[in-house]
């Protein structure tokens, strides 16, 4: 029987919501808008553009008004990011432990598809992974499981067999909603702050994949 590990991307490969700040901030800043930190930790980690955004201009952004603030915020992130490039402790030693059992493995990210490659390329992922999304490949965002219901039709493994790595409250319960094993990446919330998850990590350091094989 197959199973399969998702990983989301942003707090779970990389710890990027820093330089996601960094990015909005920059973003904000060209409009005379200061979100402060706790505005931020509470409607920007985890959360899709188009409700950040919304939020913050206090009305809706969609269409095409999207697409081009998108474009300019994740355009200043991958300026600030490139040079940054770090993956979570141990995560890509995990990687290889999980290739070399013959897992299948894959991303489902929220972030577009250029931030996808941008830290794939500098970590060598792709041809590690057997499926790749991001936010292009689907038409619903976290918490719905679209992504992830989507992961796991490219891998051509059933939901019950798939474990995924997540570290928003929108992401945990999108893998939740679509029936998966859940490993909470502490990154950037609390247990607390998560919907309930299987296991709880703060890194991979010490992640045994036979800990993780006893989730399924």
């Amino acid at each position: 029987m197959n199973k399969a590990i998702i990983f989301d991307m942003d707090g779970v490969i990389c710890h990027t919501n820093p330089f996601h700040s960094q990015a909005f901030k920059s973003f904000f800043a060209r409009r005379n808008m200061y979100p402060t930190e706790a505005e931020f930790a509470d409607h920007m980690y985890g959360k899709s553009n188009s409700y950040i955004m919304s939020h913050f201009f206090g009305r809706k952004i969609a269409g095409e008004e999207l697409l081009q603030l998108e474009d300019e915020k994740e355009s200043l992130f991958r300026e600030i990011y490139e040079d940054q490039v770090n993956p979570i402790t141990g995560y890509l030693e995990f990687l290889d432990q999980l290739k070399s059992n013959k897992l299948l493995t894959g991303v489902a990210t929220s972030a577009p598809m250029a931030n996808l490659e941008l830290i794939a390329g500098k970590l060598s992922l792709l041809d590690k992974m057997e499926s790749v999304l991001a936010s292009e490949h689907v038409s619903k965002h976290k918490p719905d499981p679209e992504v992830y219901l989507k992961s796991a039709n490219n891998l051509n493994v059933s939901p019950d067999n798939c474990l995924v790595f997540e570290d928003s409250f929108s992401g945990v319960s999108a893998a939740l909603n679509a029936g998966m094993k859940v490993v909470g990446v502490l990154s950037s919330h609390t247990k607390e702050e998560l919907p309930p998850c299987n296991l709880y990590i703060t890194d991979y350091q010490n992640l045994k994949l036979q800990t993780v094989l006893a989730l399924f």
